[in-house]
């Protein structure tokens, strides 16, 4: 009997190590895993949420001072729009393509003063 135990732990053994079905089968089991833990791990939703709020902050600020000189006549302050313009667009993007990995932290439940989207300025 241990005998026949021992056939199949070295078949499966061989199974995940050198066949590719084998490999993807206990990947897709470890990626299943570490989605669930992240999923209810309290620190990694924090980690999540802080990230968003710091991004959205950093955004709203540099849409105001887009919105406040973009329509200036000094060419200065028509300089500070266009930067506060580019901040904003990268932030915006970065944020789109943060929240789109993390989505499974949240799973229908974002917090209400968190955006899942920040639209780009045009």
């Amino acid at each position: 009997m241990l005998g026949i135990v021992l056939v199949i732990v070295l078949i499966f053994i061989v199974y995940v190590t050198f066949f590719p079905t084998g490999r993807a089968l206990i990947n897709s089991y470890s990626n299943t895993m570490q989605k669930v833990d992240d999923a209810t791990l309290y620190e990694t939703r924090k980690q999540v949420e802080d990230t968003a709020r710091a991004s959205i902050a950093s955004y709203k600020t540099d849409k105001a001072t887009y919105e406040q000189y973009k329509d200036s006549d000094d060419p200065e302050k028509q300089s500070w729009a266009e930067q506060a313009k580019m901040r904003a667009n990268k932030t915006a993007n970065i944020f789109n393509e943060y929240m789109l990995k993390n989505s499974y932290v949240f799973e229908g439940n974002i917090p209400a003063d968190i955006n899942y989207q920040l639209e780009i300025l045009e």
